[in-house]
């Protein structure tokens, strides 16, 4: 039995885990900075980098507690070196070192990413994937489409050119006036609109995997909302300064319709994902499609892509579409039976592709 230690502190959630065999988590314990954050409408990366340092020994503790174990007890530690915010990242890192120096542990370096791809292994009941795998990775800070080959075998089709899929519905939802995260607050209030009530554009980029929503974001804006005099403008400004909080600097149309809007805009955020994935997983042969990641929580990504390809298709519980820990654990098993760890000197990496790596390289 192998027992491994991850934490996870790429953006705004402070996670630890305890992980048996790459299977099962024994704790998954994560502490939210949502109400920190939500004041400004999305993540404050300052802000992130110190919630962190306050929250990680707990969080480390709580973990270990809830498994019943000790750190005498863990075969390896592994934390997420990229990609994410390099305050964040630095505070996973360096602490995961510290401890691995101190208990005398093998330390993992785990891209993120490839920890969403695990979160797939946690699931029950588990049933071993038939390779290659079409992966549909999309997030608050990342939208990407990989054919897994094998464990380690990754080869990057396509990505995001501007904002990730989770970033628009933040700041779409911010438009709104609704609450942060957006991706959530915007699935609910499209359960009472019309996707039909606005034809929102598709930035489809013909003959690519590649995905764009800077596009649809903007055409949402010119629906939805006005240009603010210079008077408001400077009015919003002093009021939000006053508040302590960012200006959001976008005034919604009294006529509009907030839960159109969102249906809408949902439902060509989720088309746009759908379409590319199935051909992307008929020009690859490939045997099943996964979706991970925060937005993979959204039922009508689940639906639409299940009606659109006859492969199967996995998806993660919804306490596991989140960063976490466990799914960071989970990765880390696959380096850590092929005989992988990372130096003392391992640094953070904030931009990291997920690219093919068959288990032979130094980490």
């Amino acid at each position: 039995m192998t027992s491994i230690l991850a934490i996870e502190s790429s953006c705004d959630e402070t996670a630890a885990a305890v992980v048996i065999d790459g299977r099962r988590a024994a704790s998954n314990v994560v502490a939210s900075q949502i109400d920190l954050h939500a004041q400004y409408g999305g993540v404050f990366p300052e802000a992130a980098s110190r919630a962190h340092v306050e929250a990680i020994t707990p969080v480390v503790e709580q973990a270990l507690s809830d498994a019943g174990t000790t750190l005498d007890n863990i075969d390896a530690i592994a934390v997420t070196r990229g990609p994410g915010l390099v305050g964040s990242l630095l505070v996973g890192v360096n602490y995961a070192k510290g401890l691995a120096l101190a208990a005398d542990k093998p330390l993992l370096g785990i891209n993120h990413l490839e920890g969403h791809v695990y979160a797939l292994w946690l699931t029950e009941p588990y049933k071993p994937p038939t390779f290659p795998v079409v992966v549909l990775i999309v997030s608050g800070g990342h939208t990407e489409l990989i054919l897994m080959r094998d464990h380690g075998m990754y080869q990057r089709l396509g990505g995001t050119i501007d904002d990730a899929a989770g970033e628009a519905f933040d700041k779409v939802g911010r438009m709104l006036g609704l609450p942060f995260p957006g991706g959530p607050n915007i699935e609910r209030a499209a359960l009472h609109g019309n996707a039909a009530a606005y034809d929102f554009p598709r930035a489809r980029l013909d003959g690519l995997y590649d995905f764009s929503f800077s596009g649809l974001k903007t055409a949402v804006m010119r629906e939805a909302t006005v240009a603010p005099s210079a008077a408001a403008r400077a009015r919003s400004r002093r009021d939000a300064a006053e508040a302590g909080v960012l200006d959001k600097g976008v005034i919604l149309r009294s006529d509009v319709s907030v839960n159109d809007i969102a249906a809408s805009f949902q439902r060509a955020v989720v088309s746009t994902l759908v379409d590319k994935t199935a051909k992307a997983a008929a020009a690859f042969g490939a045997s099943e499609v996964f979706i991970t990641g925060g937005v993979s929580a959204n039922a009508l990504l689940r639906q639409m892509m299940r009606q659109h390809t006859d492969l199967p298709v996995r998806v993660p519980p919804l306490n596991l579409c989140t960063d976490n820990a466990a799914m960071i654990g989970a990765a880390a098993f696959y380096r850590y039976r092929a005989g992988l760890s990372s130096d003392l000197a391992m640094d953070v990496r904030p931009t990291w592709h997920l690219t093919s790596d068959p288990y032979n390289i130094t980490l």
